[in-house]
């Protein structure tokens, strides 16, 4: 193995290292807690969705949050227990804010699933091994926690040509990566070996600090005869920034706002190699990692492997925090943690220090004074951005500046802070800003979407409307043409020949006549039928058949023509109203059609000769229509008396109408009061001319006293019918149905008397006893609907168990059983 060239980065800072403090003591392992809180999202990207219920008990390594996305991970549970809760807990963040979670109760048992290690790896299908590492929940356990399966499937257009991975460790006081390398080092090879599996890498370069001289040597040893190469290089914080490493080792720079992949290269953690070893070749999830607990605050300073969950406060009393002098508990390295808020917080995923420190140790910083541009933060910056300028852009909100000037190429290293005279919180700031300009982003986002919906209805409408008008116009254009050649035939001869080669007029149709048209149908359809048959297969028989069809179908439509031609001449004044009726409608929309062209405010020349063509055509119409009414027969006159009964009687009943409407109101004015007056007036005439016309016209034939009676019977019966029927469906008392029956029983004996009072037929009367669902029975039914909803709820679950299944199975046949077993007795 021989060494390469090492490439410097742009600024950088040494600030006090302090690893001394836990790395001389080896790897222990944390004691198991009794309660794990493991919240939903430990990663970038979607939050995990819980797939366990309350109560369930769970072993270790058990799934109990699925992956909701792409960028997400699934959670598994860290040890054997009961869940006890789903929902907000305590979540490590600087604002102190709950998170979604689930919260296991230790059985203490450390109970595991049942493994499925893949040895043979290298016999996998790509997409197979990919699923194993997504589904191990592992996501990147030194930076902010990509989801390491998403991370290992870059675009197709993009090839890796170098995986690099990152044992650099640079902020001080971290020492958990510089103890894996040491302890697990043939584990972190065997995971460098199935990424190199996975992406075909031309070069696989481990990058380590010269700090850390025992790792380097587990690694070297570890690696022997592969063909990946350690380079070490001097000590530098930021060295360990994802871009920064790939320029150190390969001379690269990752172009602005780019993602390393764009230039072929992968970066992983030493510890998400681990893991992924653990998941492939031991069958293991995710649910611990290596943690530094260090500090002046604590008795004893060092690296546990801890579970995922584990509550802050039991991993410091476990490494003897002194609590009266802790300070400041910050998450993270002192460059770039944060302060935790609780010592209830868990630890997540990427937890990979925990600093208690005194005062005097990482003591406050001084007030923040106005920058003097003395370009300090300039020169250290890792990624040759103008910290200062930002900083007067944050100030100023201008966004469009921050963004010309590459503020998300930001690490948010902290070098710039670190080494500013005034004191100045530079990347609070720089998050601040960058916050800000994804909640404008997003918001325009959303609006620019709106704005693409209403264009796309407002074209949708337009398209929509442009049909309607050539639909319209279609429309139009055919009535111009129907009415362009009905005016070259006259209206008058059109009206005419209408009537006389209408078929007998369809109102007058006698019943001869309509059973004569449905069998020339009827005829017509089966010849047709036929015809269809022998063009499909022609045969001699069929042949025949048709033949048979079309002579039937002939002498049919002769005999109704016949019958046709017989009912008019039989029914001349049928003719006649037909032809009249048929005049009165040309004649009334020729003049619609006028009146539309008359309120036209100016007319131009093709208007007005079709305004004097419409009214030529009203002449002729009207014509028509005199000639057809002179010759169809006067109607029967209706008697006078009648026509003064009606029209009195409607007269009443609007006066009583009006004059109700007045005596509701509560205190009537003066006005109001008069018009009582003399409606009550009106109402007293008009009842006068009522009965004198009443009395003016003829009796009607009076009805048979039977027939009320009859009618009262019936609807008596009815009633009684229906009040039995409520009672049954209420579940009356038996001496109450007893009543109601009785009851019936006498309204039936009533109606059968009025029949035979009233000298009609009496009816027969046919009664069919339905029986009752008895409360076994009910129960017996509910049984099987409540097993029936059961059994299909747990068929939709995806993860639900086959116990489970065959139980729910087991019930409803059970049920059903019982219940046909009830019925057959």
């Amino acid at each position: 193995m021989t060494a390469m060239k090492i490439w410097d980065i742009h600024g950088g800072v040494h600030p006090p290292e302090r690893k001394e403090l836990s790395n001389r003591a080896p790897l222990q392992p944390a004691p198991l807690p009794k309660r794990l809180i493991l919240p939903l999202a430990q990663h970038l990207g979607v939050p995990a969705e819980p797939c366990v219920t309350l109560g369930e008990h769970v072993l270790k390594g058990q799934r109990i949050a699925m992956a909701s996305g792409f960028v997400s991970a699934p959670l598994h549970a860290p040890t054997s227990g009961v869940i006890s809760v789903i929902g907000a807990q305590p979540y490590p963040h600087v604002s102190g804010m709950l998170g979604n979670a689930i919260v296991i109760d230790s059985d203490g048992q450390d109970q595991w699933i049942e493994l499925h290690p893949q040895p043979d790896y290298r016999q996998l299908e790509r997409t197979a091994l990919l699923e194993i590492i997504r589904q191990a929940g592992i996501s990147g356990l030194g930076g902010a926690g990509f989801p390491t399966s998403a991370k290992l499937t870059p675009p197709p257009t993009q090839q890796i040509r170098t995986l690099i991975i990152n044992g650099s460790e640079c902020e001080p006081y971290i020492t958990a990566d510089d103890l894996l390398m040491r302890e697990k080092a043939a584990e972190l090879v065997a995971g460098i070996e199935i990424l190199a599996h996975l992406i075909q890498p031309q070069d696989v370069l481990i990058g380590i600090e010269d700090n850390k001289p025992e790792a380097i040597a587990a690694v070297r040893a570890a690696i022997g005869e592969r063909p990946f190469t350690v380079k070490v290089f001097p000590t530098k914080y930021p060295s360990g920034g994802e871009r920064q490493l790939i320029q150190i080792l390969t001379g690269e720079e990752v172009p602005s706002g780019g993602l390393p992949a764009d230039i072929g290269m992968l970066c992983q953690n030493v510890g998400t190699c681990v893991a992924v070893h653990d998941a492939v070749l031991l069958g293991k999830p995710l649910i611990s990692r290596i943690t530094t607990l260090t500090g002046e605050a604590l008795a004893r300073p060092m690296n546990v492997e801890v579970l995922i969950g584990t509550p802050v406060n039991e991993l410091l009393a476990f490494a003897g925090l002194m609590p009266d002098r802790l300070n400041r508990l910050i998450m993270g390295g002192p460059m770039m943690g944060f302060t935790l808020p609780s010592l209830d917080v868990p630890v997540i995923k990427t937890t990979n220090c925990l600093l208690a420190s005194t005062l005097e140790e990482l003591p406050p910083p001084p007030p923040a004074l106005p920058c003097i541009r003395c370009g300090e933060c300039a020169e250290v910056c890792p990624a040759s951005l103008l910290p200062q300028q930002l900083h007067f852009f944050a100030l100023g909100q201008e966004h469009e500046q921050l963004k010309a000037h590459h503020l998300f190429d930001c690490i948010e290293c902290g070098a710039c802070a670190y080494v500013c005279p005034s004191s100045i919180p530079l990347v609070q700031y720089y998050r601040a800003a960058k916050g800000e300009i994804r909640e404008l982003e997003h918001k325009h986002q959303k609006a620019e979407h709106s704005r693409q919906r209403f264009e796309l209805r407002q074209e949708r409408l337009r398209r929509a409307e442009e049909q309607k008008e050539a639909e319209r116009k279609a429309r139009a254009e055919r009535a111009a043409r129907a009415k362009a050649a009905q005016s070259e035939s006259g209206p008058a001869t059109t009206t005419a020949d209408a009537a006389a080669v209408a078929p007998a007029q369809k109102a007058g149709l006698s019943e001869t006549q309509k059973k004569l048209k449905i069998e020339a149908s009827m005829a017509q359809v089966a010849l047709k039928k036929a015809e269809k048959q022998l063009a499909t297969h022609a045969t001699a028989e069929l042949e025949a058949q048709v033949a048979d069809l079309r002579n039937a179908a002939e002498a049919a439509q002769r005999a109704l023509d016949a019958a046709m031609q017989e009912g008019a001449s039989a029914s001349p004044s049928t003719v006649n109203d037909t032809t009249a009726k048929k005049a009165k409608i040309e004649a009334a929309m020729l003049k619609a059609q006028i009146r539309k062209l008359e309120k036209l405010e100016a007319p131009d020349d093709d208007q007005q000769a079709e305004l004097a063509r419409l009214h030529q055509q009203l002449h002729e119409a009207e014509q028509a229509l005199a000639a057809a009414q002179s010759a169809a027969p006067a109607p029967a006159a209706t008697p006078a008396g009648d026509e003064a009964l009606k029209k009195a009687k409607i007269e009443a009943a609007m006066l009583k109408a009006q004059l109700r409407k007045l005596e509701k109101l509560e205190a009537p004015d003066d006005d109001q009061q008069a018009e009582l007056a003399r409606l009550r007036q009106q109402l007293h005439e008009a009842e006068k001319t009522l009965a004198a016309a009443q009395d003016a016209a003829p009796a009607a034939p009076a009805k048979p006293a039977g027939d009320e009676v009859l009618k009262k019977a019936k609807i008596e019966l009815a009633m009684k019918r229906a009040e039995l029927k409520k009672a049954e469906k209420a579940g009356a008392e038996e001496a109450e149905l007893s009543r109601l029956r009785d009851a019936l029983a006498a309204a039936e004996q009533a109606l059968h008397a009025a029949e035979d009072a009233s000298a009609k037929p009496a009816p027969q009367l046919v009664r069919t006893a339905k029986p009752g669902v008895d409360e076994r029975q009910r129960a017996l039914k509910t049984e099987v609907a409540f097993a029936r909803a059961d059994l299909r709820k747990l068929e939709r679950e995806e993860n639900a168990e086959p116990a489970a299944l065959e139980t729910a199975r087991a019930r409803l046949d059970q049920a059903e059983r019982q219940l046909a077993e009830y019925q057959d007795h």
